[in-house]
């Protein structure tokens, strides 16, 4: 696996930021110009792509996407598409539309939702398998019109497209694709379809297994060495290695296992989301994993999977142990970081300024490409 050609990436949080995850009166409420200052510091800190997300809590994805792609000059939006949530033709289009405003800043996340309850707060009632189904067609669909110099034909089981569109994206022969889940539905799919496979924190040597699990999917589909891998990480760094630990146990002060106040989520909700999303079943079977100091490796943490669901895992460390600890998953099979931190302005600064240098002769000069 070669070092080099790494992407780091940042996530936008419009549902809100926080200065402590365990405390709900330290959130940081939506606005416009949080989301600024946050855009400014990944725009000029180096990062290839800034993740825009999707659920009922969120500004819209594609709007805020379009706002901040005419309002930068380097970070291209990684924008989430949840399956179901418009047409394909619309979201072709509107894609592509993007994509060639943008100047070729645009990356597309797929996303199914993490529960049933998360989805139909959007309005899509479908379960977790329609919901797959239709984003393999989705996608299937995307890539055709894309393709063709006219009309295409498509007779699927959840849509009939008969038409062409314009314009066409500007990236060829497609703006990369990223999806990150842990069900074997995600995993096909990603097999099928993934520029980058995005997974969520665990063990280098568990997602060292992963990676070849995908490969081996994705070579039914001749694309074995075609999809790339990354990791979805918050990230906790400063100057010492004491400070970072201090700063991430006062980030869940006031917290305890599994009451999940910051994600203002219920008991009934919770177990929703454990039976229905593989990828928060392994954070939380993590969590109970990692005994008093919820580490599961000397700088991987669990302790922020206490007060919120989803991408939990951080990387707490100096900047040198952060650096390194990234690199075991370059040498896993990962080229691709999607990073966050709390509050995220003050956080993208810090990795930029501290950690980014480390990597500086083995970045890639542009975003992860399509096959």
């Amino acid at each position: 696996m070669s070092r080099d050609g790494l992407t780091f990436g940042w996530f936008l949080p419009t549902s809100g930021d926080t200065t402590c995850l365990g405390d709900p009166a330290a959130r940081i409420p939506q606005s416009s110009s949080v989301f600024d200052e946050i855009v400014e510091a990944v725009d000029n800190g180096g990062f290839k792509y800034l993740l825009m997300p999707v659920n009922a809590t969120c500004w819209e994805a594609t709007v805020v996407a379009s706002y901040y792609a005419a309002r930068t000059q380097n970070v291209a939006p990684l924008v989430a598409l949840r399956s179901g949530y418009c047409n394909p033709t619309l979201a072709a289009k509107m894609f592509a539309t993007l994509d060639q405003m943008s100047g070729g800043r645009l990356c597309i996340n797929l996303i199914a939702g993490i529960s049933d309850d998360d989805t139909r707060a959007d309005g899509i009632m479908d379960s977790k398998k329609v919901r797959y189904e239709k984003m393999d067609e989705e996608v299937e669909i995307m890539k055709k019109l894309w393709a063709a110099s006219g009309s295409i034909d498509h007779q699927g089981k959840h849509y009939t497209v008969s038409q062409a569109i314009e314009p066409k994206p500007l990236q060829q022969p497609f703006p990369p694709f990223f999806l990150g889940g842990g069900s074997d539905y995600a995993l096909e799919i990603s097999a099928k379809h993934s520029t980058v496979h995005l997974f969520w924190g665990d063990k280098p040597e568990v997602i060292k297994t992963k990676i070849e699990d995908i490969r081996k999917r994705a070579a039914r589909y001749e694309r074995r060495d075609d999809i790339q891998f990354g990791m979805r990480l918050q990230i906790i760094c400063r100057d010492t290695e004491e400070e970072a630990w201090n700063e991430a146990y006062r980030l869940i002060e006031g917290s305890t296992k599994f009451n999940l106040a910051n994600n203002r989520l219920g008991a009934n909700a919770v177990e929703g989301i454990r039976k229905t999303s593989e990828a928060n079943r392994r954070v939380w079977d993590l969590l109970e994993e990692s005994g008093q100091e919820m580490k599961i490796h000397p700088h991987l943490w669990t302790g922020i999977s206490t007060v919120r669901a989803g991408a939990g895992i951080a990387v707490v460390g100096s900047p040198k142990q952060v650096a390194n600890t990234l690199d075991e998953f370059v040498d896993a099979g990962c080229s691709s970081f999607c990073l966050s931190g709390y509050p995220h302005a003050e956080a993208a600064r810090i990795f930029s300024s501290k950690v980014m240098p480390h990597f500086e002769s083995r970045l890639s000069a542009g975003l992860p490409r399509a096959a």
